[in-house]
């Protein structure tokens, strides 16, 4: 829960008396090594800022040359002491930030220096050390507070006196401090609507009844149990993050509240409704023990019935992503008519079934990925199915079909991702109803699809026949490109990323028809030359790694048109020959190519993986005499054999000498002697 303090306005700075900066009526002097506050600034400062400095005590006489100001930031400094009288001559101040000093040494004679500022609206004492007696002296008179953040203090609990008087409090942050109890602490806040207790030690929260709270974090604590107080009274709660703790099981939350985000993530949250072995435990009660001081309640809890009663008409974001859910409860979706994104990848579900009334109408993203999927229900031909869709994510669990027809009726898809299933896609029409695969032909709203790992061979037909893909990942299928790539066509005019990571592709495979691409990955292959293909093609982005390259065409920012358009090429993690880098050089020179992973990009002399753009001078005289040597040899190579040739001619023309002087007399009629 962040608590904003105004900004600065975008003008040109100006330097001032003192060698702060100026602009308008704001006067900046951070970072400059001050102990005390400078006294020749301008006296119509209204925002004052000396963070990053070594200021230990604001005396009583340190502001009054400035009676307009109205914000001061000193945060990051040495502060220990803020004297009684010295906020007297600056009663409009609205806005004070002290964070990130020493205040927990004299916090009683701050606190009355505090208690001088009628008109202060936000106040943040985060990263000073203190505690809760500390926090509830130095607040204790400051009722015109609307914002307070007491963040990475060392409070550990919270009671009815820590926060009085405090009537005008909208927003509260208290996380990252070591509270592991509060005991109605916010009673007298009526008017709070933002609270941030996260990265505390919170064991539960029960009897939550702050009705006009509107935000709560409560993430990255211990809790195992969320129970709001059982009123018919309307909370304006909006959003709940209760993500990063360690709840057993789904919040029972107000019955009537105006929630619109639910954030669940990565608890020990399962239903019990149904167990694996299909027992039913709908009707089996919990009951949790709260022991308050000597007197002891128990609270008897019917799980289901109190998910029923919660009014959850209004949700619209519910992330229930890294818990142990294996099954959802009968109409536990039908209860959220609002929702548009859905999470619950990462979980243990094996079936996935859509309410056949009114099936998430409004719902735009649903992730499923990293379950243990191997069914998905959808009644089909009864209307449309998520209809509202754009993103669906079913990667990595062990589905190897879809529903028949299922994207038929989803209407808006945009991006689906399948990778790291067991599917293929249906080759030839008619085929969908018949065999286990999955029929994207006629998906026009389809852009984005992910088929990585997928064990794909081959295919055959025209599996995106009627798509208008721009994005197609089909990294980690091996065998992908062992046949006709006829299948490819209806990619022409729209592809425009490609994935082929890890697929046996080979240099002689050639994609130069896939006109429309601007980015392509290559990578982790076993490419022993640089395609010739690719300088056909208009690449913005090219990822060459993990192949076997020992190097690149020296000409390749000359290349039209692909050294024109290539922007961003990867190259690390290949074998190439530290003797043969004119490539590299030409591509450092090459203006407007960027190689994102030069660093890491090596070469290889001997057993040697060096930098090409830092050879040793040994390596360099080695590759200059491997070079010469290798022209010599070729040199001695050549020299035999050119006089072979010579003496072979001779010898044949002496051989032939009488018969050809006899063919040309005869021919020219002149006659010689012999």
């Amino acid at each position: 829960l962040a608590v904003g303090w105004g900004g600065r306005m975008d003008a040109a700075w100006a330097p001032s008396p003192g060698g702060c900066e100026l602009v308008q009526s704001i006067m900046d002097c951070t970072g400059r090594w001050l102990s005390s506050i400078p006294g020749n600034l301008r006296g119509d400062t209204e925002e004052l800022f000396l963070d990053n400095n070594t200021i230990q005590v604001l005396s009583n006489a340190s502001l009054l040359l400035y009676p307009h100001l109205w914000h001061l930031s000193v945060t990051r400094n040495r502060l220990e002491l803020i004297e009684p009288g010295a906020f007297l001559s600056s009663q409009g101040l609205e806005v004070l930030s002290l964070t990130d000093n020493l205040l927990f040494t004299n916090y009683s004679l701050t606190a009355t220096a505090l208690s001088a500022l009628p008109a202060l609206r936000m106040l943040d004492l985060a990263g000073n050390q203190l505690r809760e007696d500390m926090v509830s002296v130095l607040v204790s008179n400051l009722s015109s507070l609307e914002s307070l953040s007491v963040a990475r203090n060392i409070i550990m609990r919270l009671d009815s006196s820590t926060f009085t008087n405090l009537t005008e409090l909208l927003e509260l942050n208290l996380e990252k401090n070591y509270i592991f109890e509060i005991d109605n602490a916010f009673e007298g806040l009526q008017r709070l609507q933002r609270l941030n207790l996260a990265y505390n030690y919170l064991p539960c929260l029960v009897g939550f009844d702050l009705t006009e709270l509107r935000v709560l974090n409560l993430s990255n604590n211990v809790i195992e149990w969320f129970l709001s107080m059982e009123i018919d009274d309307l909370f304006e709660l909006e959003v709940l993050d209760l993500s990063h703790n360690r709840l057993l099981f789904f919040p029972v939350l107000p019955r009537q509240s105006k929630l619109h985000s639910l954030l669940l993530q990565d608890n020990r949250m399962s239903f019990y409704q149904r167990l694996p072995n299909g027992t039913s435990l709908a009707n089996v009660t919990m009951q949790f023990l709260i022991i308050d001081g000597n007197s002891t309640n128990i609270t008897t809890v019917r799980l289901w019935d109190e998910l029923c009663h919660s009014n959850l008409s209004s949700l619209r974001l519910l992330d229930m992503s890294q818990n142990e859910v294996w099954g959802l409860p009968d109409d536990f979706l039908a209860q959220m008519p609002s929702l548009t994104h859905l999470k619950l990848n990462q979980n243990c579900l094996e079936a996935f079934h859509l309410p056949e009334e009114d099936p998430l109408a409004r719902l735009t993203e649903l992730d499923l990925s990293q379950n243990q999927l191997v069914e998905l229900g959808v009644k089909v031909g009864t209307g449309d199915i998520l209809p509202s869709l754009q993103l669906f994510n079913l990667s990595t669990n062990r589905l190897q079909a879809l529903p028949p027809g299922i994207f038929t009726h989803t209407r808006k898809i945009t991006t689906l991702d399948l990778s790291y299933n067991r599917v293929a896609l249906c080759p030839r029409p008619g085929e969908a109803q018949s065999l286990s695969c999955v029929d994207i032909r006629g998906v026009e709203t389809l852009s984005h699809l992910s088929l990585a790992g997928c064990g794909l061979q081959g295919m055959g037909g025209r599996p995106f026949q009627g798509t208008s893909l721009m994005h197609l990942d089909l990294s980690d299928n091996r065998q992908l490109l062992s046949g006709d790539l006829a299948w490819l066509q209806d990619l022409v005019l729209t592809l425009q990323v490609l994935s082929l990571r890890n697929t046996s592709l080979s240099s002689t495979t050639d994609l130069s028809a896939l006109s429309s691409l601007v980015r392509l990955d290559l990578s982790g292959n076993c490419l022993a030359a640089f395609p010739t293909w690719l300088g056909a093609l208009r690449l913005r982005s090219l990822d060459l790694r993990d192949n076997c390259l020992p190097a690149l065409p020296r000409d390749l920012p000359q290349q039209a048109p692909l050294g024109r358009s290539l922007r961003e090429l990867y190259l690390s993690h290949n074998p190439y020959n530290c003797c043969t880098l004119g490539w590299w050089d030409a591509l450092q020179q090459a203006r407007g190519l960027r190689v994102p992973d030069g660093q890491q990009v090596t070469c290889r002399h001997g057993p040697s993986a060096l930098s090409p753009g830092a050879l040793p001078q040994p390596v360099l005289r080695s590759c200059q005499w491997h070079t010469a040597n290798m022209e010599l040899l070729y040199l001695v190579l050549a020299l035999p054999t050119c006089l072979t040739l010579l003496v072979a001619f001779v010898v044949v023309f002496l051989m032939l000498k009488e018969k050809l002087l006899k063919m040309v007399k005869n021919r020219c009629g002149v006659s010689s002697p012999y």
